[in-house]
């Protein structure tokens, strides 16, 4: 039996990046694509607990090209190993995201949250993002993709964590080359648009754009994909900060103020 992948995103079931990474993927492993009904961008790792997740099988052209899943992405992944695959998945891949995930802005990510699932519940996975505003070529993307999806299922190289996987926008030629990057301080900084409707209610739209950190290392994500490098980096669900145990299990302020709190 050969091997499955399992293909969801957060820019939606019809998204051009996830047709590509399908048509490219499915060269080498039977792909089951669980993505959501409508675009879920920036929910983070969001799961639906007080309705019905709605699952239906989404066609486009007359023809099936998965399940559609009225949910967030990390509802899809939970769903497709669960429930929808009738066996293991090999591989979970989350993408082509129109966008890059750099940065604080990958707490944020759909994407990227969707490959974190994937290994909290034991699948190696990845997210794969295109630096891109508003179109992009997904083609080298998706190449990029298939190798690095055989590397993780035959070879196993990155046990219990996920990658999150950016590529330059740019001509295949002009890629810099393959850096391994730790996640950066770049992030999202937020511009309201206030308007007013024609009832009088006041509401915003989100605007903005992610700006680098004034403390950016040069080799964070959003450095080395600026400089034209496709960036891989391992990530892991552990928000712990540990650099931060020992000095606070050490420090004597805090114990004071630790068994203060527990004084009546």
């Amino acid at each position: 039996m050969g091997k499955r992948y399992l293909l969801t995103n957060d820019d939606g079931i019809y998204a051009k990046g996830l047709n590509t990474l399908y048509r490219e993927l499915s060269q080498d492993a039977d792909c089951l694509v669980v993505a959501p009904e409508v675009e879920q961008s920036a929910v983070g790792h969001a799961i639906t607990l007080f309705r019905p997740i709605m699952v239906r099988m989404a066609r486009k052209n007359g023809s099936t090209i998965g399940y559609a899943v009225k949910g967030t992405p990390a509802d899809c992944v939970k769903l497709g190993i669960r429930e929808l695959s009738d066996r293991p998945i090999d591989l979970v891949v989350s993408g082509i995201n129109l966008g890059a995930n750099v940065g604080i802005n990958v707490i944020y990510s759909g994407t990227v949250s969707a490959a974190t699932e994937g290994i909290i519940m034991g699948v190696p996975s990845m997210a794969i993002s295109l630096d891109a505003r508003r179109e992009g070529d997904f083609g080298f993307a998706a190449r990029f993709a298939r190798k690095l999806a055989r590397l993780l299922v035959e070879e196993k190289p990155f046990e219990g964590m996920a990658l999150n996987v950016n590529i330059p926008s740019l001509p295949e030629d002009e890629i810099k080359g393959v850096v391994v990057t730790k996640q950066g301080r770049a992030r999202f900084m937020e511009d309201f648009d206030k308007r007013v409707d024609p009832r009088e209610n006041t509401y915003y739209w989100l605007a903005g754009d992610t700006r680098f950190s004034d403390h950016e290392e040069e080799d964070s994500d959003a450095c080395a994909l600026n400089k034209g490098f496709i960036t891989i980096t391992p990530i892991y669900h552990d928000l712990t900060c540990h650099e931060a145990i020992d000095s606070l299990r050490n420090s004597t302020e805090a114990k004071d103020i630790f068994s203060n709190l527990l004084k009546k």
